[in-house]
């Protein structure tokens, strides 16, 4: 019988550099998108699949990611003062959210070495990992699908994007094979960022993982890859090759809506995309983007 999945691994050790100066003195996954931070939608995500106990891969400057999901007993009497209780409910939701851990990374050593910090915290469990660049829409299900494969495989799942060829070398991509699912496919083999034109698929890895314990033991003996860094994809390669035991690795392939907020330009559009569907925002936000859109044409 496949573990219980309890936990979610959040990595946020990242400097943000893309977003200077803004981010020269905060997180980059504090930037706001519409009215919360980019931080509190994943963890939101994480606790609507049934993961409340979060543990964060911090580094320095990140203290305002505790802050956020800590009491703030000022802020809340205050509130509580004026009698705004619409607000106060909003601070304590995000306070009461998860319960939530955190862990220094240390060295910056990529993304699979912040995942092998979590594994004092996670033990011989399978477990989630939510990368904060990537926002899944609320309404389209994907960690919960992917932690339903996992336990029915009990295998490592990644989560897939189909993107357009000559966007192939931004990602990690797979090949794959398929299932008797029409969403689940079993990945052979992974490399990271491609080369243009020597992509094996259009199958791009985005930020959702749900991965069996024995990655800890892989990414131990994993050596430096691209950018001098511990690549987690180096790592799902020799799961996805390696022995049956290990459980192999599948993938689950995502259709629904995805926000990337890891550059500068998506960003804008996360917002926007976002901000139109809001019942409190988009009655009116919606209107006048038509009408600003159609005056584009005639600015110089």
């Amino acid at each position: 019988m496949a573990t219980p999945i309890t936990k979610a691994v959040i990595p946020v050790a990242g400097l943000g550099t893309r977003f200077l100066p803004a981010t020269k003195a905060m997180p980059k996954e504090m930037l706001p998108v519409v009215d919360k931070p980019a931080i509190q939608y994943v963890v939101e995500e994480a606790v609507a699949a049934g993961l409340s106990d979060v543990l964060m891969i911090t580094g320095r400057n990140k203290t305002a990611l505790e802050n956020h999901f800590d009491k703030v007993g000022e802020l809340e009497q205050a509130l509580l003062s004026k009698g705004d209780a619409e607000k106060l409910e909003k601070v304590k939701f995000s306070t009461d959210l998860a319960d939530v851990h955190y862990v220094r990374q240390g060295d910056p050593m990529g993304l699979g070495h912040a995942v092998l910090r979590s594994k004092m915290h996670v033990g011989r469990e399978p477990f989630a990992v939510l990368l904060g660049d990537d926002i899944i829409d609320e309404r389209d299900v994907l960690l919960k699908r992917m932690l339903k494969v996992q336990q029915k495989r009990n295998t490592t799942v990644v989560a897939l994007l189909e993107v357009d060829p000559s966007q192939t070398h931004l990602y990690g991509i797979a090949t794959v094979e398929p299932t008797g699912d029409d969403d689940v496919v079993r990945v052979t083999g992974m490399v990271e960022k491609p080369a243009p034109g020597d992509a094996p698929s259009n199958l791009a890895v985005i930020g959702r993982y749900v991965l069996r314990p024995e990655i800890f033991e892989i990414l131990e003996s994993t050596p430096p890859g691209k950018g001098g860094e511990i690549q987690l994809t180096d790592a799902l390669q020799a799961l996805a090759t390696g022995p049956e035991w290990a459980g192999g690795v599948h993938g689950v392939i995502f259709r629904g809506r995805r926000y990337d907020t890891g550059d500068r330009l998506d960003y804008l559009k996360a917002i926007v995309q976002l901000a139109v569907d809001r019942v409190d925002l988009g009655p009116e936000f919606r209107p006048w983007l038509v009408e600003f859109a159609a005056e584009l044409d005639d600015r110089s």
